[in-house]
């Protein structure tokens, strides 16, 4: 989808915005047992710390490596529809253990246990979201925001 460097920052602000809150409102609800619109506030409090922190994650490392495992799986040139749940697939297997990993560290008692709870609690839930609901919303507006001019042609 995005086609230069700067729609790639782009789509990945709104991929990780939108996947951290969600995230994070996930979090919170297992925390507290319970969803309320205190929950949707709360969250809001961790973005300004997690966001920069799954941005620079995913844009410096863990975007390559699960692109490249997603190349390894799906032939762009054979089947080209499934190379964005591909991607996204690949994406949540890589960034769903490190920022678990790093959530456990700054907002719990950090600990391999206290991690691979999350991680196991995360792992489904980001997947979901992100094939369900993040991923097509982001797509949706990208595409809205920066129209391909060689579909527009056909």
């Amino acid at each position: 989808m995005p086609k230069t460097k700067g729609q790639e920052i782009i789509f990945g602000i709104m991929m990780v915005s939108l996947m951290v809150y969600g995230m994070v409102v996930y979090n919170i609800t297992i925390a507290t047992g319970g969803i309320s619109a205190d929950t949707f506030i709360e969250a809001l409090k961790e973005l300004p710390i997690m966001i920069p922190i799954a941005f620079a994650v995913e844009f410096l490392l863990m975007g390559r490596v699960a692109k490249k495992m997603a190349f390894a799986v799906v032939d762009p040139s054979k089947n080209p529809r499934l190379v964005p749940f591909a991607i996204s697939i690949c994406t949540c297997l890589v960034m769903c253990p490190t920022m678990s990993l790093i959530a456990t560290l700054l907002f719990n008692e950090p600990s391999f246990l206290n991690w691979l709870k999350a991680f196991g609690l995360n792992l489904p839930m980001a997947l979901l979201y992100q094939l369900l609901i993040c991923g097509p919303f982001v797509r949706f507006i990208f595409r809205h925001i920066f129209p391909d001019k060689e579909e527009q042609v056909q």
